[in-house]
C-alpha cells in the first residue's frame, strides 16, 4: 500500500473513494492501524475491555506530507507487531461476531489494508492480486458479519433472496432481503433466487467490497435489487 501510494503520489485522487486523496487514505489507514494496535495491546489486564472510538478523531496528530509514509510504515509495523505478540486467549472489546477476539482484529486489520491498498493502487497503477482463499475470507466478513448490521441499508419492502456465489471455490450465500436487516447464511446448494452475483472470490471480493463496477461478475435477476448494492452496502465508521 505504501509503495502504491508513493508511485501515485499523495495528491492524487482516490477513485473508488470520492473526495479523498492518497494522503487521506493513508492517514486513514495510518489511523486505524494505530487504533486496533492500541486495543490489542492493552497490557497488564488481558481481560481489560476498551470500546474503541473514531480512529480519525481519536488520532494525536496528523502527520506533514514528508513524514506520512514513514508514519504509515512504522503503525503498520507496530500493528504486525502486536497481533503476533498477543496471546490467543485476548479478551479485549471486539464489534463482529468471530471465533475469538484475536482472530476478529487479525480478520479486521487484515481486509482493511487490503481494501485500501486496492484503493492505492487505483490512484495510481494496478492492483495486486489477492489471494482466493482470503478474498473468501474477506467475503465472508462483509456478508455474515458486516451486512446484518443495521446500519447497513439494503431492503426491500417485498421479501426478496439474493445469492452470492464463487465459481473457484464451492461456496455461497444466501441473503434474506426484507425491510428488517440482512440474513445471510452460507450455502452449499443455493437453490431458486430472485438475483445472482457469481464470479471467482477475488473478483467478487472487490466488486461487493465496492471496489470494482458489479458489472465486472456475472449477474443476473432483480435489476434494481442488484443496483442498489453499491448504494446500500457502505462499510464506514459512522
Amino acid at each position: 500500500m505504501a509503495e502504491a501510494a508513493e508511485e501515485a503520489g499523495l495528491s492524487a485522487s482516490v477513485p473508488s473513494c470520492p473526495g479523498w486523496t492518497v494522503r487521506d487514505l493513508l492517514f486513514h489507514t495510518g489511523s486505524v492501524h494505530r487504533w486496533a494496535a492500541s486495543i490489542v495491546g492493552k497490557t497488564g489486564d488481558k481481560h481489560q475491555r476498551v470500546i474503541g472510538g473514531d480512529p480519525l478523531k481519536d488520532a494525536e496528530y496528523r502527520p506533514a506530507d514528508d513524514k506520512l509514509l514513514t508514519w504509515f510504515r512504522e503503525g503498520h509495523a507496530e500493528l504486525v507487531r502486536t497481533l503476533e505478540a498477543a496471546p490467543e486467549d485476548l479478551d479485549v472489546w471486539h464489534f463482529l461476531p468471530a471465533s475469538t477476539p484475536l482472530s476478529f482484529w487479525v480478520r479486521r486489520q487484515t481486509h482493511e489494508t487490503i481494501v485500501h491498498r486496492v484503493d492505492a493502487e487505483q490512484a495510481g497503477g494496478s492492483i495486486t492480486p489477492i489471494d482466493p482463499d482470503v478474498a473468501l475470507d474477506g467475503l465472508n466478513e462483509l456478508l455474515i458479519g458486516f451486512l446484518p448490521r443495521r446500519r447497513h441499508k439494503l431492503r426491500s419492502d417485498e421479501p426478496k433472496t439474493m445469492v452470492v456465489q464463487t465459481t473457484d471455490r464451492p461456496l455461497a450465500w444466501r441473503l434474506s432481503i426484507s425491510t428488517e436487516p440482512v440474513v445471510c447464511e452460507p450455502v452449499l446448494d443455493p437453490g431458486e433466487a430472485d438475483a445472482f452475483v457469481r464470479g471467482p472470490a477475488e473478483r467478487l471480493y472487490l466488486a461487493l467490497w465496492n471496489r470494482a463496477p458489479l458489472s465486472s461478475v456475472e449477474t443476473s435477476g432483480d435489476e434494481q435489487l442488484l443496483r442498489s448494492w453499491s448504494a446500500s452496502v457502505q462499510v464506514t465508521w459512522n
